[in-house]
């Protein structure tokens, strides 16, 4: 039955193989079942019910993909995209997270057209790949100065903004400790260097007396508080399109990117660079996003740390099984996370979140390498390139970063007579970005 589904044998594997390569998959991208309630929680969701619906959402998208597509690529709600969700959307422009859900929902029935009408690759190419390396860079930088203020490593200052915070306070310690640990764990090319910096974090934690140990598994928290409490109407009637194509372009860069640069390590293109299952694997993306804003979460998108799984030999779906499973499983570890996610609260200034700040700034960090695929030796593509960058962790939105990326990129190629390197989605987005400033000042 196994070979008839996953086809192990043309592909060169076994169960066996396929076991532990989800099981590294997992250990890769479990940090996102401790960070994500964190991140929600800060919009007003209730922790446990988004700690449910990240592992329910991530198990079925993941599963969906390993049946569908035969993929041993797991989803999860994406980095960057929650922080759009909560910091931007709800926190900054004051939408409600239940509008905000809604928002989301109607981005991954807009991505699941896209997929099943065969348009998703003329939008992908629409974003030219310099604005694309450097939105995800910029949404690194984001990441990581929200980690560096979590963990009280940057503080904010009345003269200059912000400035370093103390480093010989106890949550300062916690995470600069995971920090080291993770650091050199990714510099050694180890496994699940995001879970042992955060297994560290919280050692140091309780030992401190930061963290209070309550226990590692428990009953699982209930869904009701996110469960259909998405507002579609809501969103659609107050104007959150520009909110909407947002999340979208944000699902399609986290997927293609995803999708093409694991599908290559595990030797799963075909002679033209193609992928014969694309159609499959972004159907299983759309999902995963539909199904976790039903439940109560943000984006669900392919995941890059799949290639742990990928290293160990993982080459089909049959992975994917084990990396679902263990999403599951992880709902009955409430205390643990709960331990993990829990703030500390300080005289002066915003609660702080150290055991989990480590992997912000590690994460933030590996994004960042797409900085250097931007062409600096161009000026009218290093210029937009650099303002995305900037603005996204300045202005604390990646909306700001690229709105400023697209006008400046059309209005500097403009300028240079080169017009022709335009595609013409791209010049009618820089339009509606300057129209929208435009709008926004009246």
């Amino acid at each position: 039955m196994l070979e008839r589904l996953f086809k192990l044998q043309s592909r060169g594997t076994d169960a066996k193989t396929e076991i532990v390569g989800g099981l590294s998959t997992f250990t890769a991208m479990a940090y996102i079942v401790f960070v994500q309630p964190a991140v929600l929680s800060a919009a007003g969701m209730d922790a446990g019910a988004v700690m449910v619906a990240t592992c329910l959402s991530s198990a079925a998208a993941t599963l969906i993909m390993g049946f569908a597509a035969n993929y041993p690529i797991a989803l999860a709600p994406g980095m960057g995209s929650n922080f759009f969700f909560a910091y931007t959307v709800v926190l900054s422009l004051g939408y409600s997270w239940q509008e905000a859900l809604g928002a989301l929902f109607f981005s991954g029935l807009v991505f699941l057209a896209l997929s099943l009408a065969g348009l998703r690759e003329r939008v992908f190419e629409a974003v030219p790949e310099t604005l694309r390396n450097a939105i995800a860079a910029g949404i690194g930088m984001l990441i990581s100065l929200v980690g560096l203020q979590w963990s009280g490593l940057i503080v904010d200052h009345p003269s200059t903004l912000v400035t370093l915070g103390s480093l010989s306070s106890p949550p300062v310690i916690v995470s600069l400790a995971g920090i080291a640990c993770g650091a050199a764990l990714l510099a050694l090319k180890k496994r699940a260097a995001m879970l042992w910096a955060t297994a560290v974090s919280l050692a140091v934690a309780l030992g401190l007396g930061l963290a209070e140990f309550e226990g590692v598994a428990g009953p699982a928290p209930s869904l009701a508080p996110t469960f259909l409490q998405l507002d579609v109407l809501g969103a659609l009637s107050k104007g959150m399109l520009p909110i909407v194509f947002v999340f979208l372009f944000l699902d399609l860069f986290d997927t293609a990117g995803t999708l093409i640069g694991v599908s290559r390590q595990a030797g799963l293109l075909d002679r033209k660079g193609r992928l014969p299952q694309a159609r499959q694997a972004m159907l299983a993306d759309a999902s995963g996003t539909l199904i976790g804003a039903l439940t109560g979460t943000s984006t669900v998108t392919s995941y890059i740390e799949s290639s742990s799984g990928i290293s160990a030999g993982a080459r089909t779906g049959l992975a994917n099984l084990t990396t679902a499973a263990l999403f599951l499983l992880s709902i009955l570890f409430t205390p643990l996370v709960r331990m993990i996610g829990g703030g500390v609260p300080q005289e002066q200034g915003p609660t702080l979140y150290p055991v989990i700040a480590p992997a912000l700034i590690l994460v933030g960090s590996l994004m960042m390498r797409n900085a250097a695929r931007i062409s600096w030796d161009d000026t009218s593509e290093a210029i937009p390139a650099f303002l995305t960058i900037l603005l996204m962790p300045l202005s604390f939105s990646i909306t700001e970063g690229l709105s400023v990326g697209f006008i400046s990129f059309v209005a500097l190629k403009t300028v240079c007579g080169r017009w022709g390197e335009l595609p013409p989605l791209t010049i009618v987005l820089g339009c509606l970005f300057v129209a929208r400033y435009f709008f926004l000042s009246g």
